[in-house]
């Protein structure tokens, strides 16, 4: 564990990997943990608040993004979901490093929200971006037609955002080309290994 702890942020195009990875950086790196995201939805099933989401009212969650308390924030098919500042920030004061698993917006968030901090500050300091690459669109399609979960409606939607997340790979300080999946891993941990 270094001195500074780091919000490790992730960001990939639908079908690039990126799930895969992080749930494999979770499992072995006993000192990274996933950040938990505020909401305004209603919790499903068995979901804990504090444990799966923190669930705010919509009047809350407002009246938070006013006072500034969000890293990033968004409005996902009628509910708002985001990253509070405070999260982030005990989880790092008390020496852990946290990933965050966002597209190219948020991502774009959390750096106009760093610029406005102090240069001290542990989430500035600590602030690290990969972005997940597919070899190709083609390689891409290939990916969300195998797993089978979405209308042809979806893959093309998922294909022309993807377009425009791979134009925003160039601003992050690290990339990794998921062609093989191990061949990603090793590539990843050795960015952690050199970061944590």
């Amino acid at each position: 564990m270094t001195a500074s702890n780091r919000l490790i942020v992730f960001s990939a195009p639908s079908g690039a990997g990126k799930t895969t990875l992080v749930k494999y950086i979770l499992s072995k790196f006993n000192e990274i943990e996933f950040s938990i995201s505020a909401t305004s939805r209603k919790p499903r099933g068995n979901e804990k608040n504090g444990l799966d989401y923190y669930f705010l009212s919509d009047r809350e969650f407002k009246k938070r993004v006013r006072r500034g308390e969000f890293l990033e924030h968004a409005k996902v098919h009628g509910n708002r979901y985001g990253t509070l500042v405070d999260t982030i920030q005990f989880a790092m004061e008390e020496g852990r490093h946290i990933i965050l698993d966002i597209d190219v917006q948020g991502v774009s968030q959390i750096r106009n929200a760093l610029a406005q901090m102090e240069e001290r500050s542990l989430i500035r300091r600590g602030f690290l971006d990969i972005f997940i690459e597919p070899p190709s669109l083609e390689v891409l399609e290939q990916r969300l037609r195998t797993r089978g979960t979405d209308s042809e409606k979806v893959i093309q939607q998922r294909l022309k955002n993807a377009t425009g997340e791979i134009q925003e790979a160039p601003k992050y300080a690290h990339r990794i080309m998921n062609e093989q999946i191990d061949q990603a891993y090793i590539s990843l941990c050795g960015i952690i290994d050199a970061c944590v």
